[in-house]
């Protein structure tokens, strides 16, 4: 296969078979982040249909949401525009045997917020400069910090807002902000550069996940978050189901003959 021709893109069956094992492998994760009371970050960042929903969906889908909290702030309001840039995100980090997951983050700041003119030039330095220090602040506390960059290619990205214009079961997901930010690929992508060049640190480094064949990228995703965070698998009593009392028995389908029931139409 010559170098520049792209891997075909993995079939249903295939990617099933590996997120099964993989989901398996986060449940026991879960088990030792809530053991050792473990404090851990993960970051979804990327451009507007990169895969961000469908690859936090695969890795949250069989496990506690108690455990694995999913963080997807709404736009700031009055009160908050008026904090610390960082305040509101600050609330979010996560407290012993808990894994918090920010599907989008402060990194807005350094892109849509940037490209749309919604802070200035000088807010967006100031961000930059002062981000690996709230960072460095969250490592030394004790948190895992991960952070990942969904790729997607100019032409798969046309290709999925296009099949979303199409189908009005993904329509939702067409806002007018995504439809002004496809034009400016260029300006994300030079935003993109200065944000790796600030902030990809010893202490929080950037890992990159080309998303173009979503289910690979969120096997690759998962599978990298299992390497990062040392974990090892709990042993764990046999459930055994408790013999049901029969005191106090009574027909207890009887008394809900006189409800009504939702008509049964499948």
């Amino acid at each position: 296969m010559p170098a520049d021709k792209p891997a075909e893109k993995m079939k249903r069956k295939d990617y099933e078979k590996e997120l099964e094992k993989l989901q398996v492998e986060l449940c026991h994760l879960q088990e030792w982040v809530k053991a050792e009371k473990l404090k851990v970050m993960i970051i979804f960042e990327g451009r507007d249909a990169a895969g961000k929903g469908g690859t936090i969906k695969a890795l949250t889908e069989k496990v506690s949401p108690r455990v694995f909290r999913v963080c997807a702030l709404p736009a700031p309001s009055d009160r908050q525009k008026s904090q610390l840039f960082m305040q509101r995100y600050i609330e979010q980090f996560p407290a012993g045997g808990e894994i918090v997951i920010f599907d989008r983050s402060w990194y807005n700041r350094a892109g849509v917020e940037y490209v749309m003119g919604f802070c200035s030039p000088a807010e967006h330095k100031r961000f930059l400069e002062l981000c690996p220090l709230v960072e460095k602040f969250a490592v030394d506390a004790g948190i895992v910090l991960i952070k990942l960059w969904l790729e997607v290619g100019m032409e798969e990205q046309e290709r999925r807002f296009e099949a979303r214009i199409e189908d009005p079961l993904r329509q939702w997901k067409l806002s007018p902000m995504d439809t002004e930010s496809f034009g400016r690929w260029y300006d994300y992508s030079r935003a993109r550069d200065s944000m790796f060049e600030a902030t990809d640190t010893k202490h929080a480094p950037w890992r990159l996940i080309r998303s173009d064949d979503k289910r690979r990228a969120r096997l690759n995703v998962i599978s990298h978050i299992l390497e990062t965070i040392p974990y090892k698998k709990m042993a764990r009593e046999k459930v055994k189901l408790p013999k049901r009392s029969s005191k106090g028995r009574y027909d207890d389908q009887a008394s809900l003959r006189r409800m009504k029931f939702v008509e049964e139409r499948y």
